[in-house]
């Protein structure tokens, strides 16, 4: 690949695809959010009609993992109809106020109950061939000045308390992605924070999947690629593209390093299917009854 071929696809080329590199047959990878739904590329108003699964709160209440896994299965096929190739979740951040505007997303207060949840959910959809990315990493408690605050937490509290979730669908479900958070941790945006993720995912915990930035959440050119995120979203790049290329050609961020964002990102594609994937775009409402029956007996648990 040449430099300019890397660096493309390590940002996004819309709001949820990242570009084909067609002189070497390389599909584009689509994504689609989210934790309840797989709402194909609309905005936050119309699009293809979705299928809506409890949200995660109500899941989290269930305290039955095989369930959860049957709906990761089922939001599989949910993503494969709006011609996605990995689904933006689970939201896996801890209710720790009751002020916090998308407590709903997220499964509980409780770390190693959101952890098997999260564990089982992955499972289910990664089993269908559909990539997970779990949410937000790390310390996005609060939706309060969420792009500028600074998450302050020791590092004790951070490993008993907010990393548990993560920690395990890496270790135990082999999550395929992974997003960075808005927030700072200790002064730092996540999205750059070397120890976050470098140190701590993929030396501790040996995550070889993709590191993605949050929608516009990321900073930086070399600081992030150096830090560990592969991939910035949306696009078109605004951290990324030239300013890239221009960093490599002057040694802030070595080849080396690119070769190691771009290699896990062909990695994602090879597991997802987008590597040779060459579909037209298409996307579909289908009403399957299983799957109705499914949220009916979810949302009955909850």
């Amino acid at each position: 690949m040449t430099l300019e071929e890397k660096v493309s696809i390590l940002s996004g080329e819309d709001f949820w695809s990242v570009p084909a590199v067609e002189r070497l047959g390389i599909g584009k990878l689509r994504v689609t959010d989210g934790p309840n739904g797989a709402r194909g590329g609309g905005s936050l108003i119309g699009g293809v009609k979705s299928a809506s699964f409890p949200v995660g709160i109500a899941i989290g209440a269930t305290w039955n993992v095989p369930l959860v896994e049957e709906i990761g299965a089922a939001l599989a096929d949910e993503v494969k109809s709006k011609g996605a190739h990995m689904l933006l979740a689970p939201t896996v951040n801890i209710h720790r106020s009751v002020t916090n505007g998308r407590n709903f997303e997220c499964y509980s207060e409780d770390p190693f109950l959101s952890a098997e949840l999260a564990v089982g959910y992955i499972k289910g959809l990664q089993g269908q061939g559909i990539g997970a990315t779990i949410k937000h990493f790390v310390g996005n408690e609060s939706e309060i000045e969420r792009t500028t605050m600074s998450s302050e937490i020791d590092e004790r509290s951070l490993r008993e308390i907010y990393l548990i979730p993560f920690e395990w669908a890496v270790k135990k479900a082999g999550t395929w992605g992974v997003m960075s958070s808005y927030n700072r941790l200790n002064g730092t945006f996540t999205s750059e924070h070397n120890w976050l993720l470098t140190t701590v995912l993929r030396s501790e915990w040996g995550y070889d999947g993709i590191v993605m930035s949050d929608w516009f959440g990321s900073h930086s050119t070399a600081e992030t690629v150096n830090a560990g995120l592969d991939l910035e979203m949306p696009g078109p790049a605004r951290d990324r593209g030239q300013k890239l290329i221009d960093a490599v050609n002057s040694g802030e961020v070595s080849a080396e390093t690119l070769d190691k964002r771009v290699t896990a990102m062909l990695r994602l594609m090879e597991r997802v299917g987008s590597l040779d994937d060459h579909r037209p775009h298409h996307e579909q409402a289908n009403d399957r009854p299983e799957h109705r029956a499914l949220i009916r007996r979810a949302g009955a648990e909850a």
